[in-house]
């Protein structure tokens, strides 16, 4: 297949993905992709589900970002979460840590997503870029619904 060809297909399924975020949750991942996660959570700091509702409860976890996708967001999240979606992460973090003139590199932040692989991901990232105090949430946001626990809605 020509590279223009490629590049159509990917597109394509790129636009299936964005357009179906669910979906795309739901399949199976190459090795690759677990060994990444599992090497990123290695590296990072990482609570569980219920480790973070006790510091949600005792107002303990810092900034917590959302790095799911807007429209996933939109869904619904856990209340004071700010959207900082993971491919705009680096680019767009600086906002809630008062660059430019009052940087915060030591700003605690805990961060979750759809399943613990994006947060691990782009908690591993946050430290790359000299983020001291940072730590990823291993939890499907399903569960935290069906735990009961609060949930957040954007206002109109």
């Amino acid at each position: 297949m020509k590279a223009k060809g490629k590049f159509l297909v990917l597109s394509f399924l790129l636009g299936v993905a964005m357009a179906m975020p669910g979906a795309v949750g739901a399949q199976n991942y190459p090795d690759s992709i677990k060994q990444m996660v599992g090497a990123a959570k290695k590296q990072v700091k990482v609570v569980n589900m219920e480790q973070f509702k006790a510091a949600f409860d005792k107002k303990e976890t810092g900034l917590i970002v959302d790095v799911r996708n807007p429209d996933e967001y939109a869904t619904g999240f856990v209340p004071g979460a700010v959207n900082v979606s993971r491919g705009l992460l680096e680019f767009t973090i600086w906002d809630q840590v008062g660059f430019p003139d009052k940087t915060d590199m030591a700003k605690k932040m805990t961060l979750y997503c759809k399943s613990g692989g994006r947060c691990a991901l782009a908690t591993k990232t946050l430290q790359d870029l000299g983020f001291t105090n940072v730590q990823s949430v291993d939890m499907k946001f399903e569960d935290w619904v069906k735990a009961g626990y609060p949930v957040a809605k954007p206002k109109q």
